[in-house]
């Protein structure tokens, strides 16, 4: 008995051209809400923009239904990445070796909690190289966090998108 040879793969193409309205909104919506970062951290005189939550915005902006933009990675990946740097940390000490490890780690930690979101892994590098205070820097990474999550909800219902896919 033969079977039948396997179809040959469809070559991959890359992602359709979007509108141009599509890109100046996501656009506007990622500029505001990393400026909304900038402006809460200066009330707060604590800086509340880091370089994954830039990326993260541009997730939750630019790609709005992949698992990685929705709420419970954005906000969760990040908690759990900080957490694993933490952890890192603790055992490790500070350093780029420990950072290497936890941005490993932490990739782990956000698959086996169902928080896929590849800009913290980012965050667990910084804890490790960093040694950020603890409680303060993740209370304010969850309300970084909760901002871009607000403010992709905001630009969403304003611009017609769909946002979030799920919440949890």
């Amino acid at each position: 008995m033969t079977t039948a040879p396997a179809p040959a793969p469809v070559p991959a193409r890359p992602p359709a051209r979007p509108r141009p309205q599509v890109v100046a909104l996501a656009t506007a919506v990622s500029v505001v809400a990393l400026l909304v970062l900038v402006a809460v951290g200066a009330v707060l005189h604590e800086p509340l923009l880091i370089p994954p939550l830039a990326a993260s915005m541009a997730l939750v902006a630019g790609a709005p239904d992949l698992p990685l933009s929705q709420p419970r990675s954005v906000v969760g990946g990040q908690l759990l990445s900080a957490l694993t740097g933490f952890a890192v940390l603790a055992v490790a000490g500070p350093g780029v070796w420990g950072g290497a490890v936890a941005g490993g780690l932490a990739l782990g930690v956000m698959m086996m909690a169902r928080t896929p979101h590849s800009p913290a892994a980012a965050t667990a590098v910084i804890v490790t190289v960093e040694n950020p205070p603890f409680l303060a820097f993740l209370g304010l990474l969850a309300l970084a966090g909760l901002l871009l999550v607000a403010v992709g909800l905001a630009g969403a219902r304003a611009t017609g998108r769909a946002y979030p896919a799920y919440w949890f």
